[in-house]
């Protein structure tokens, strides 16, 4: 049976107690918030006989819908609209930066089935008790600026289709409100809404191209890129993929473990890879042909990305203004599973934020997301190219650590990650040698990273490599400081 069917009294003891020390909820409230389908379980490990959930395939649907959207689109614009790539260079970028970035979300699922813990919690047995907030924190601000975009997106999008009779203020609250309501469904509501809202959101896209298709070959004029310009194109690429590892076990995490983990790994690596390669590809036809297209670069001026996507359905009339909206609410399938990662997120970020429900922390999100996204429009993508680099450096660092210590210190072994040990700071690592290799990693990455506001001398010369670097960098680094922390305490 999945927690948030679970009785009241067995919710009450997983959720508001912590081996006991924790105050208890009165059975009464969560009575009242179970009939509401609100699901209580929040962060803590999901025991082996509650990981009973065998339709693996919403896994796939999970991140299907999670990339079916306008935020691939507006990701590939940025090579073409904002890089000045052609559209075959970056569409050529697109798919092999795809292949590689895709590995690591795909692989962090796979825990989720096999240990029973949310992805931060599984951090845990790397980065420790307590320094684990700083990666938590870390991996908050990734996944929340993802949010950000979509409410952005979605609230722009709205803007342009009522003309002005709503502004984007109006649009990012609605966008924001309704993906709270879906994210406290839980697990079970999440992994049914995924499985079916995609095809609304690839309907409308498929309408949208076929409306505005025709205009795409009206592509400008560029000159053949540079290895810097390919390998920054490809930062942002690997900004957009690499922290799903962040929240990749939340989703599959009441799988029964019977499942293999080949079909973990390629239910979610197909479900990010088979959406998000076409839709970069066409955001990169949209962003090259946007300045020769006086209307759609119009309606950039005048909305953002929603005025050239209402502009390319101007020709549908009335029924393209409904295309649009579908598309606005598109982004609904990315923001409520980012905020369904969100509030398990900060149930870590202090050891006593275990006791609050989860759903308390959707609502607070919610009320951060709409003032941060009301001033984020106001520079697009400025914020986003600078948001989709900075994450993929920190992100890369995160991915290579833990899975060093999975594989070189656990062999590969899922049955090394205690349950008991989750909330035992003595049972757990320090996490100094996991932190200490992402910070030492940064001395390196610094000199590659190539930023609006900050271009490091190697730079220059190679364009951004940063997270490469902090790829290969921050594992290397971490096995002599783990073994080292290992002689010196035995977890």
């Amino acid at each position: 049976m999945h927690a948030e069917t679970s009785p009241p009294e067995d919710l009450a003891t997983a959720e508001s107690q912590s081996h006991g020390k924790f105050p208890r909820v009165p059975d009464k409230w969560l009575s009242k918030i179970t009939n509401w389908g609100i699901e209580l379980r929040g962060v803590t490990p999901v025991p082996l006989e509650e990981r009973t959930d065998k339709q693996f395939i919403n896994v796939f649907f999970v991140w299907f819908t999670l990339s079916t959207n306008l935020l691939p689109i507006i990701t590939g614009m940025v090579g073409t609209f904002v890089m000045g790539m052609s559209l075959r260079d970056a569409s050529l970028v697109i798919l092999f930066f795809n292949m590689l970035c895709t590995i690591p979300p795909a692989y962090f699922s796979t825990f989720g089935s096999r240990t029973g813990l949310r992805q931060m919690l599984h951090a845990r047995f790397t980065f420790g008790y307590y320094l684990v907030s700083i990666i938590v924190a870390l991996n908050l601000c990734t996944i929340a600026g993802f949010g950000v975009i979509s409410s952005v997106l979605g609230g722009s999008t709205l803007a342009a289709v009522s003309g002005g009779s709503i502004d984007d203020t109006a649009g990012i609250v609605v966008i924001g409100v309704c993906g709270m309501v879906v994210s406290f469904g839980g697990y079970k509501f999440l992994h049914q809404y995924e499985r079916y809202c995609w095809l609304f959101a690839l309907i409308a896209i498929v309408i949208a191209t076929g409306v505005g298709g025709s205009r795409l070959s009206t592509q400008t004029p560029t000159q053949p890129p540079t290895a810097a310009t390919v390998l920054s194109f490809g930062g942002v690429i690997a900004g957009f993929l690499i922290p799903w590892a962040g929240m990749a076990a939340d989703f599959s995490v009441y799988c029964a473990p019977t499942v293999s983990t080949t079909r973990i790994f390629t239910y979610t690596y197909l479900g990010l890879f088979l959406p998000t390669v076409p839709l970069m590809t066409l955001g990169a036809a949209i962003g090259s042909a946007t300045p020769s297209i006086p209307e759609w670069s119009s309606g950039y001026s005048t909305y953002g990305v929603g005025g050239v996507l209402e502009s390319m359905l101007q020709p549908a009339g009335g029924f393209g203004k409904f295309v649009s909206v579908l598309l606005s609410f598109s982004l609904l399938g990315n923001l409520t599973a980012s905020m369904y990662s969100i509030s398990l997120n900060f149930q870590l970020l202090l050891p006593f934020f275990v006791r609050i429900p989860r759903f308390i922390f959707s609502i607070l999100y919610t009320a951060i997301l709409i003032p941060v996204s009301i001033a984020a429009a106001k520079s697009f993508f400025t914020n986003l190219e600078n948001f989709l680099y900075v994450i993929a450096y920190w992100s890369a660092a995160f991915v290579s650590v833990v899975l060093v210590e999975h594989f070189f210190f656990r062999q590969s072994d899922c049955t090394r990650y205690e349950h008991g040990a989750w909330d035992q700071p003595k049972q757990l690592p320090t996490g100094i040698a996991a932190l200490g290799a992402m910070a030492l990693s940064f001395g390196l990455v610094v000199p590659c990273m190539g930023q609006a506001w900050f271009t490091g001398p190697i730079a220059e010369t190679t364009g951004d490599i940063g997270f490469e670097v902090a790829l290969v960098l921050a594992g290397g680094l971490y096995v002599p400081l783990r073994v080292l922390e290992r002689r010196i305490r035995s977890v």
